[in-house]
């Protein structure tokens, strides 16, 4: 097992693509903190993978403390973060504010910087560490319809380089993913926000992908898993598209 002996802390663990990136690392042998606002799903799930659930708000750095300090307490120092707690409000981008922008800004990319910032400081002084951070082929590509969390996960590709220069000295590896359109209750909100219109816009995604098809969160967490693991000791500051092909750049 890959993971074998490892902490891990995924983010927005309890549902989509956080859920099934727990339950891929710890069966590659990690015991695996789930951190997430929904706190009954996160106790479900760590109670079948013998993990730690922990209420964090990665929009708020104060409960990003808090439970980073509760999980060193209760398992160890995280060696592994994925950062995938992540959150949308399809809208044309005229017909949305600021209180829509703060949001969004704030859970995918001030999130990503908050648990970041929290415990890359231990993994520098450990001089080992792995962060995976899951952006967006909309940061890359753009998308109508998302234009608020697009710049947000474009500023998630931004940060992952950045913090990979800064970390390697530490020997901590910094990646992140880019999902296409991927079968989570993030995607299919499009469709019960905006009715036809969200349908139009969900199936246009797929569409526009080489397979021509929607993933499954299982393929992107074994992205992360690979990412994670020392089968990726050699690669940071990347970003590995999986996305069936959305984005061939």
């Amino acid at each position: 097992m890959r993971l074998e002996g490892k902490i891990a802390l995924v983010t927005g663990g309890a549902s989509g693509i956080g859920a099934a990136t727990a339950r891929r690392l710890a069966a590659e042998g990690a015991r695996v903190a789930i951190g997430d606002v929904a706190e009954d799903g996160a106790r479900e799930l760590a109670g079948e993978l013998d993990g730690l659930a922990c209420r964090m708000d990665v929009a708020d750095a104060i409960s990003v403390r808090e439970a980073v300090a509760e999980i060193e307490r209760s398992l160890g120092p995280v060696d592994v973060l994925v950062n995938n707690a992540g959150t949308d409000r399809f809208a044309f981008f005229v017909n949305t504010d600021e209180e829509l922008w703060d949001l969004v800004l704030g859970v995918n990319l001030r999130g990503t910087m908050a648990v970041t910032h929290a415990v890359l400081g231990g993994m520098q002084q450990r001089r080992s560490g792995s962060i995976v951070n899951v952006a967006s082929e909309a940061g890359r590509v753009g998308s109508q319809g998302s234009v608020v969390y697009s710049a947000a996960k474009a500023g998630v590709i931004g940060f992952t380089k950045a913090i990979a220069r800064e970390a390697a000295r530490y020997r901590v590896r910094c990646n992140a993913v880019a999902p296409g359109p991927i079968e989570t209750p993030l995607l299919n909100a499009a469709p019960l926000m905006l009715g036809e219109l969200g349908e139009r816009l969900k199936q246009g995604m797929v569409n526009a992908t080489a397979l021509g098809r929607s993933g499954e969160p299982e393929e992107v967490a074994a992205a992360i898993a690979f990412l994670a693991g020392e089968d990726a000791s050699y690669v940071t500051r990347q970003t590995l598209g999986v996305s069936g092909g959305l984005s061939m750049w």
